[in-house]
């Protein structure tokens, strides 16, 4: 399992001016790592909208790579949305699922299916460009040049360590 502030300081490795639109417990980790505050765009108190948020803005700055850090109970509150992105084709569109098992911000419920699901899969059945998972950040930060020099929509699922808030 990957800690999800580790991962970030990978991602802000590759980031050049994109556009990072990070929710629920993304967003705290996030912050934690940013040296471009001003191209972040956190969506907290809006579960399972941050994909569309990002969706809106890869398609209004095609130029720009927009990276949506999502979370897998977040993603369950609208997992709809996977079949509007890749029907949307954006190639900008990088989507990380932090699939950490739970709803980390209500108490720690396990998500449901947590052990049979697999939204790598359910995004390429989807239609998205490319998928990954990676349970090891040093697997992840080896092959995160290659995430982000492929053309999206890209998903992207992450193991993670939970961090229960609200206990």
């Amino acid at each position: 399992m990957i800690n999800q502030v580790d991962l970030m300081n990978v991602v802000d490795k590759y980031r050049g001016d994109a556009i990072v639109v990070p929710t629920m417990t993304g967003t705290t980790g996030w912050a934690q790592v940013t040296k471009k505050p001003e191209r972040d765009l956190p969506v907290a108190g809006a579960m399972g909208k941050a994909s569309s948020v990002a969706l809106g803005l890869a398609l209004a700055q095609p130029n720009t790579k927009v990276i949506v850090f999502d979370a897998d109970g977040s993603l369950l509150m609208n997992l709809g949305s996977l079949v509007t992105i890749a029907g949307k084709e954006p190639a900008n569109f990088y989507h990380f699922v932090l699939n950490n098992g739970v709803y980390a911000v209500t108490g720690g419920q396990p998500i449901p299916s947590v052990d049979s699901i697999s939204f790598s899969g359910i995004a390429e059945a989807a239609g998205y460009a490319a998928a990954f998972e990676f349970e090891d950040l040093e697997d992840f930060a080896t092959r995160a040049e290659e995430v982000f020099n492929t053309t999206g929509p890209v998903f992207v699922s992450v193991k993670s360590v939970p961090e229960v808030q609200n206990e």
